[in-house]
């Protein structure tokens, strides 16, 4: 039952009184996320055609996301300056999703022209690692697939990757918080890029691959597409990329696992969505190795990144936006 007393709690309520003392002097980030995004396109296009891949903006799986673009631009400037009472916070969410889902869309498709760029395959290397660290991913997979509880579960874990951001951005929007919300997708962006860069240079087609050599006792989310389509990508026999069915071809690190790191550390400030946060991708990490088919440094790299990518944010952040946090600290 959900606890609607006066006196209770919410992470908007958490978030919107943090808000309320940092907003005298925090500038708004659109512009920079608008520019970075349109940086990217343009980095993105720039690699697509040095790939010799291309994308077919007839294909009709393109049309889930034309449908959903075009509804969240009429959401974002219909409502904008509309009396409706939440009509800023939903087009604020309309804004938010909108950018989140292109940062997550160029993200995939940029890791196709990334892979045509690579050589060999790092996974006994890889695999060495996780000797090291006394992972063994074969009796992992044994459990997952001799318990179909497991496999329930994981699999509703690893989906739930974009389960999380919809709620903050929800009460980012709803807080009135857009310096939370465009420092979210900031933090995004730049892991991104960093899983992007570290990519390039540790190519795998994963433990399932590489270890697994019977027959198929449980199929994971994830497949086997490394093995054959990143071999296609390099000798450009493949060159159409699908946006209604891109596979997940990035091994090292984990994207799963940067975001779990990001959205645990956006999470973290709302004491009533703190803990919520932290078990779903808690399960969600848990899940990786199998559902994701990765290695176990697979995960901690992904970690990793995206803690960089977290320090890096508060590097840049302008000196102004820290001495007014510090002037006015949360209650």
């Amino acid at each position: 039952m959900i606890d609607v007393s006066i006196t209770a709690r919410s992470p908007i309520a958490d978030i919107r009184r943090e808000a309320a003392y940092a907003t005298p002097a925090l500038p708004d980030y659109g512009w920079w996320i608008g520019g970075g995004m349109i940086a990217s396109l343009a980095a993105l296009a720039g690699m697509m055609h040095l790939a010799g891949l291309s994308i077919d903006p007839s294909n009709v799986d393109n049309m889930p996301f034309y449908v959903a673009g075009l509804i969240l631009l009429v959401l974002r400037f219909g409502l904008r300056n509309n009396n409706w009472r939440h009509a800023r916070a939903v087009a604020d969410c309309a804004e938010y999703y909108g950018v989140f889902t292109m940062l997550a869309l160029m993200g995939a498709v940029a890791s196709y022209p990334v892979a045509t760029m690579t050589g060999g395959f790092h996974d006994a290397a890889l695999q060495r690692i996780d000797v090291m660290l006394h992972f063994d991913w074969l009796a992992w997979y044994r459990l997952v697939a001799a318990t179909p509880v497991l496999q329930w579960l994981g699999l509703a874990a690893y989906r739930s990757i974009y389960l999380t951001p919809a709620i903050l951005f929800a009460i980012f929007a709803f807080a009135g918080d857009r310096v939370a919300a465009h420092r979210f997708l900031a933090v995004f962006w730049l892991t991104a890029i960093g899983t992007l860069i570290l990519y390039a240079f540790m190519p795998a087609v994963g433990p399932f691959s590489y270890l697994w050599h019977h027959p198929i006792a449980y199929m994971p989310e994830s497949e086997q597409w490394q093995q054959g389509l990143i071999p296609a990508l390099r000798a450009h026999t493949e060159r159409v990329v699908d946006l209604g069915h891109l596979r997940g071809i990035v091994s090292a690190p984990s994207f799963h696992a940067a975001a779990a790191t990001l959205y645990i550390n956006a999470a973290w400030r709302m004491p009533r969505l703190r803990w919520p946060v932290l078990a779903l991708n808690a399960a969600m990490l848990l899940s990786t190795p199998v559902e994701g088919t990765h290695y176990l440094i697979d995960i901690l790299l992904g970690t990793m990144v995206a803690l960089a990518a977290i320090a890096t944010l508060h590097r840049i952040m302008p000196r102004e936006i820290m001495s007014v946090a510090a002037a006015h600290p949360p209650r």
